[in-house]
């Protein structure tokens, strides 16, 4: 008698890319194929975008990573074996720690990688290399929108709302976010709404709205403190509301009565009346919210942008108002739980400060140390990439779950300081263009071979559930840790290599901090239970936090702060050299630096190559055509694009996206000034000049 066939595995998970973290089901094996269908999660409701449904062709990529690489003294990377592997970089550590001391090395991450990652990750880069140099690519995507929403509320989540609480909206303005490329299935929550759509291009987005307001690039600040200016004189503002809930108003009101609609419209090019007309449409909405995403908030002065809008809100009686309130759209698929669990340089899990001698004193008593083993913050993302390599800059590099050779911004500058280490080693499954320079290449799990946590854009928490084994010859990033932590003469229990084990821990290290997860355990999630942070360990289960702030915000006096902030402007300005603004951003079929998505044959043929948007009239200036190959020119660098044109575009700005690598990444030429707040560089404005391409 036959035996019967093995059941073919099958998986309820989600989605690898943004931070909609869209339900999924998997189901196959790499014999017969993994298949994907969306399954009926509040966010997604059914539906994936291009991306979603796609995923699964990067699980059998034909250059997947399966076996460790070393690089040899001939300069070419090698298979190893991975105590080879290990040693190999154990032996690096040691030898730059005893040369340079423990900031010698550090530790870059990303939004990707789970809650249990980001945790174990933060607690090896403090313990096992005692460094205080450790920061993620996050500090790229959300940075300053969560140092506005800190100190305007005392907490950041993305949302402090689920997401299905948008489909009551009668208004939504929606500032520097194409939700229809970006997030497509949100805009089914979008779809009963009247949009208000504040980008400089006429977006997939800014198509579907009933008012689109295009500003020149990197004047959003002003445009922000021009509305505030509106709700102010026209007599919209919720004064209730002001006085109950808020401090500050007065100074935040004065400093936009210097912004009347008229000079706003000079300097950002939006006409008065159809500012006057945004607020309105809010200010007479029963239900109205204002959402921010990366086109307002990657500038040097993005925080102060986002503070600007929240001031917006806060005055016409928004946040914290059941059916209404203010969102940052958090980008990267773990970018909310990312940056609260310690692999940003100024925190300690649970979204706890690294300078705080309690939140120091409590995360030190779970790892079993003492507060002063403990080192202070270090240097934010663009700052410890450009330190790298210098007289005081690290001299080694752990990069795990990011890309930046592609992803920083002055990335010519940036990749010329990984190759001037001593040691830069990459975990990844599939080898990146960072991956490609460095000394030790660790092939870890890819998303559908491995358990874990996430936390998506509204703060609640997921479960990952693995579809496949590991493939053979494959470790994940726990594992990859555990072992140099014991190569360092760590204790090997300090550092589990179980996902549950390693959140029973994460839940204690959060308790009681700002993000607190104390309340929530695998058995919880995995019976289907809905939790959203905080979620504090209480003798009745807590039920977890959907919305933040309808009773008080998280100051302690309960109130909301107003921001005194002013427009300063980008930090450069057009010139005869380069007249015209460039801005970057992402396009419907690829994501972040695209190592992913340009390995997956539908998507790679949607959009092959770089390109540039440009207006037809501009183009016919600078000499160039459609499909024509052009060059676009910064004072830090150029990159080749193919030309598109486009003649919604505004005619002092171009486009392009910054999924790709070599010659084509838009950061060649992209503006690393930072923002004196949060450290987020100015990805969205710069001057450059464009013209055709030599050969």
């Amino acid at each position: 008698m036959s035996e019967l066939p093995a059941p073919i595995p099958e998986t309820n998970t989600h989605c690898p890319y943004c931070a909609l973290q869209c339900g999924t089901h998997l189901h196959g094996d790499l014999d017969v194929g993994v298949k994907v269908r969306p399954a009926d999660f509040p966010v997604n409701r059914g539906r994936l975008c291009q991306k979603g449904w796609t995923a699964t062709e990067v699980l059998t990529a034909a250059d997947r990573l399966t076996r460790p690489l070393v690089r040899g003294s001939d300069g070419r990377l090698r298979q190893a074996s991975w105590d080879m592997a290990l040693d190999t970089v154990a032996e690096g550590l040691h030898r730059i720690r005893a040369e340079h001391g423990p900031d010698g090395t550090a530790v870059f991450g990303g939004g990707g990688l789970t809650n249990e990652k980001a945790y174990l990750l933060g607690k090896f880069a403090r313990l096992a290399l005692g460094t205080s140099q450790i920061d993620y690519n996050g500090r790229f995507c959300m940075s300053s929108a969560a140092a506005a929403g800190n100190a305007a509320f005392g907490v950041d989540r993305g949302l402090p709302f689920p997401v299905t609480d948008l489909r009551s909206a009668q208004t939504v303005l929606l500032a520097g976010a194409n939700v229809a490329e970006t997030m497509p299935p949100l805009m089914q929550h979008l779809e009963q709404a009247q949009l208000i759509v504040i980008d400089p291009r006429h977006t997939a987005t800014a198509q579907r709205a009933a008012l689109h307001l295009q500003p020149a690039p990197g004047t959003d600040l002003a445009l922000a403190l021009g509305l505030l200016h509106v709700a102010v004189a026209d007599g919209l503002t919720d004064q209730d509301y002001v006085h109950e809930r808020t401090h500050g108003f007065t100074a935040a009101a004065q400093r936009a009565m210097a912004w009347w609609p008229e000079r706003v419209e000079e300097l950002t090019g939006v006409p008065a009346g159809a500012q006057r007309r945004a607020v309105r449409m809010l200010a007479e909405a029963p239900n109205a919210y204002v959402l921010t995403g990366r086109g307002v908030e990657q500038h040097s002065d993005g925080t102060d942008t986002v503070a600007a809008f929240i001031n917006l809100t806060l005055a016409l009686g928004l946040p914290g108002r059941r059916g209404s309130g203010y969102g940052c759209l958090t980008g990267q698929g773990n970018g909310q739980g990312g940056r609260e669990h310690g692999q940003k340089a100024d925190q300690l899990p649970g979204y706890r400060s690294l300078t705080d001698p309690g939140a120091r004193a409590h995360v030190a008593r779970v790892w079993g140390v003492a507060p002063d083993d403990l080192p202070g913050p270090g240097r934010t993302a663009y700052e410890l990439l450009d330190a790298l390599g210098g007289e005081r800059g690290p001299r080694g590099l752990l990069v795990l779950g990011s890309n930046p050779a592609v992803s920083a911004p002055h990335s010519a500058h940036v990749t010329e300081r990984l190759a001037s280490l001593d040691l830069l080693v990459v975990a990844d499954f599939v080898p990146s263009e960072t991956a490609r320079m460095a000394d030790v290449v660790l092939p870890v799990t890819q998303w559908a071979e491995e358990e874990g946590t996430l936390t998506n854009l509204e703060g609640r928490i997921l479960r990952r559930r693995a579809l496949l084994p590991p493939a053979p010859g494959v470790r994940s990033d726990l594992e990859v840790l555990h072992g140099l932590a014991v190569r360092l003469g760590e204790p090997a229990s300090r550092y589990p290599t179980d996902p549950r084990q390693v959140f029973e821990e994460l839940r204690a290290a959060s308790r009681g901090g700002r993000a607190d997860y104390s309340g929530i355990s695998y058995e919880r999630l995995d019976a289907g239970e809905v939790l959203h942070w905080p979620c504090p360990d209480t003798p009745g289960p807590h039920p977890g936090t959907p919305r933040l702030f309808l009773d008080r915000f998280a100051h302690p006096d309960g109130r909301a702060r107003f921001a005194d902030v002013d427009y300063w402007g980008p930090a450069e300005e057009t010139s005869s050299a380069h007249p015209l603004y460039a801005t970057t951003g992402r396009v419907l079929a690829h994501y972040q630096s695209g190592a992913q998505t340009r390995r997956v044959a539908e998507l790679t043929e949607a959009v092959p190559e770089p390109f540039v948007e440009v207006h037809p009239d501009t183009a016919a200036r600078c000499g160039l055509s459609e499909r024509g190959l052009a060059t676009v020119t910064s004072t830090r660098g150029s990159m080749t694009a193919r030309v598109r044109l486009d003649p919604t575009m505004r005619l002092d700005t171009v486009f392009v996206p910054f999924h790709f690598p070599g010659e084509g990444r838009a950061n060649l030429f992209t503006h690393p000034a930072l923002d004196p707040h949060s450290g987020m560089p100015e990805f969205k404005v710069c001057a450059v000049r464009v013209a055709p391409h030599q050969e």
